[in-house]
């Protein structure tokens, strides 16, 4: 192997439960993706997650539930909120900001996940 590529290392001791909560928030957070687009497919992906929650208890991908049901009804919330302040227009402003916000946590799971990493560790 050259300098120039870097080792992969995977983790072998992932149990058939840690792969399945692995695949399912994977799936939570490429349809909460398509949802930042397309509004219908957030919705998607946060149900599917709170779902599946419970499978994923007691493995390292548990935390990216959580990541993704608190960035649901916190960008459900807020865009709520901002729809209402757009009268004065400053609502549109927040939208960006909630989007990017969002945009953010989502990301940043993905990258943990696919690393094989929970969402805080």
């Amino acid at each position: 192997m050259s300098e120039m590529q870097e080792e992969v290392v995977v983790n072998s001791t992932m149990t058939a439960k840690d792969e399945a909560a692995k695949t399912n928030a994977l799936i939570a957070y490429g349809l909460m993706i398509l949802g930042l687009f397309t509004g219908v497919f957030w919705f998607v992906g946060a149900i599917w997650a709170m779902v599946k929650k419970g499978d994923a208890q007691g493995t390292i991908f548990a935390d990216h539930y959580s990541n993704i049901t608190t960035t649901f009804w916190w960008g459900l919330g807020l865009s709520i909120i901002c729809g209402v302040l757009t009268l004065v227009v400053v609502g549109y402003f927040l939208a960006i900001a909630v989007w990017i916000w969002s945009i953010f946590r989502v990301v940043k799971g993905l990258a943990k996940l696919t690393s094989n990493k929970g969402y805080d560790g």
